[in-house]
């Protein structure tokens, strides 16, 4: 298979939340296999910097901002694509938060804030620009899953509840979707260090207590979703949908590793 087969040259590509952590790797990694990416989020210092990012790969990209709790914000963002590129043909859904504490007193509204950012936003973001790809008869959607939507982790019981959700929404989606075109896939990432879980990871038991479970002994770079994404965005993937695509290292096929 010759690389034209996972080439992204002449597509465009929305990333929401795609200015950190795996959102802004995810951005770089279309960008670099040939896509024009549109990579947003909420605040504008940060869009104008990975634009800059994307531009300086020779892509084509815009500095617009969006938040996925806001319906209106998404609905601006596809208008000006459509309006800039005609068209999209990847859509990236990173936007996610995460809180750590014990079930019994979760706070209601942060466990609302996690649900309507990770599973909510994620279906928003869905509809805005489905229904373009819809009427295209062409579209990839890769959201991101994770580790927890297949494991129940320690006192992050909203964010896991959120992407299992993502995970059947995913799968949801493809059922509906797929017959017109629109293939509708996850990854879902082990444990990699980001802004959003360093103070989990760093030095604590719990990183610790990862690290052995891990066969590679390692985290992931956030680099290494890279191809994952590539992948599931190219033609490479054209019979691909519905799918939960793990990069994990090994975490979940671990059993006893000593």
């Amino acid at each position: 298979m010759g690389n034209s087969l996972f080439s992204l040259e002449g597509r465009t590509a929305v990333v929401v939340g795609g200015t950190t952590g795996i959102g802004h790797a995810l951005s770089l990694g279309l960008a670099e296999a040939g896509a024009d990416v549109i990579a947003s989020a909420r605040r504008q210092d940060q869009v104008e910097a990975i634009a800059a990012e994307i531009e300086a790969k020779g892509r084509k990209t815009l500095r617009i901002t969006s938040d996925v709790r806001d319906r209106n914000s998404l609905e601006n963002l596809s208008s000006t694509v459509l309006n800039s590129f005609g068209k999209v043909d990847i859509l990236v859904n990173c936007a996610g938060i995460t809180k750590r504490a014990p079930s019994l007193d979760f706070p209601e509204d942060s466990w609302n804030d996690i649900l309507d950012t990770n599973l909510t936003g994620t279906m928003r973001s869905c509809q805005v620009f489905g229904k373009h790809m819809l009427s295209r008869g062409y579209g990839r959607i890769i959201n991101i899953a994770s580790i927890s939507t297949f494991l129940g982790l320690f006192e992050v019981t909203a964010y896991g509840a959120s992407k299992a959700a993502v995970g059947e929404l995913t799968k949801s989606l493809a059922v509906e979707w797929s017959r017109h075109g629109v293939m509708v896939n996850a990854i879902a990432p082990g444990f990699f260090r980001t802004a959003l879980n360093a103070a989990l990871l760093d030095g604590t038991d719990r990183g610790r207590e990862i690290l052995t479970r891990s066969p590679m002994g390692r985290f992931g770079k956030i680099e290494e979703l890279v191809g994952a994404a590539v992948f599931l965005a190219s033609e490479a993937a054209s019979f691909i949908t519905g799918e939960i695509l793990v990069v994990d290292g090994g975490y979940l096929a671990s059993g006893v590793n000593r």
